[in-house]
Order: C-alpha cells, then structure tokens, then sequence
C-alpha cells in the first residue's frame, strides 16, 4: 500500500509522489514518523491528507470509499470530511488534516506544520 516515494524536502514539506499515481476516488497510505497519513485524490483532483486513523474505532481511512469531498471508514461507515477532518452526520469525532500542495510537474507534497485551511 505505501508504494509511494516519500523524501524530506524542507523543513516540513514531504513530497510524497506523483498525482497520477493517487487513483482519482482513492487514496495511499504514506508512513511518517508521526504515524500513517492517508492522502485522498477525489474525482476532480483535489488532494486531501488527513491522519489514517478513523476518531471512532481506529479503522484505516485509506482503504474507504471515497466519494464528495468525503470518505467512508471501512470498519463501520463513519464518514469523514476530507477538507475538515470531522465526522459528518451524527457521529462527533475529528481527525488531524494536512496541508497539501501539487506543483507543475504533478508533483504532491504534504506539510506537517500546519492544519490545511
């Protein structure tokens, strides 16, 4: 699952790899050393990275269903915001969100410094 290629290229910018290697409604795991993140590429090829912990019971997000701008925990069908990181619905909970930012080259690069706004 974490077939993508990952080096330090600031202070707190990772890059990550390309967009065409994120499936559009899909997403990869990328492994940092605060834990794995999920960055998610929707149908019209906004990225997103959030934690790749479900806030309910832990389920790993990059292996939900993705579909408008959210996605669908496989264990128990939470449904997260990829752009707030919350529960929607009735559920309460938030995951950690990330910035994220795609060059000219296709290049996708993830920040560990800030919260995405």
């Amino acid at each position: 699952m974490n077939d993508m290629v990952m080096k330090m290229e600031s202070e707190h910018w990772f890059t990550v790899g390309r967009l065409s290697e994120i499936p559009r409604r899909g997403a990869r795991q990328i492994i940092l050393p605060r834990g794995p993140i999920a960055v998610f590429r929707t149908q019209n090829d906004k990225v997103y990275a959030i934690d790749d912990k479900c806030p309910h019971k832990g389920g790993p997000l990059s292996q939900g269903i993705v579909h408008d701008g959210s996605v669908t925990c496989p264990l128990h069908n939470w449904v997260i915001d990829l752009q707030s990181g919350s529960a929607m619905g009735t559920d309460q909970g938030c995951v950690r969100t990330y910035a994220v930012r795609t060059d000219e080259n296709g290049l996708v690069s993830v920040s560990l410094a800030a919260p995405s706004e």
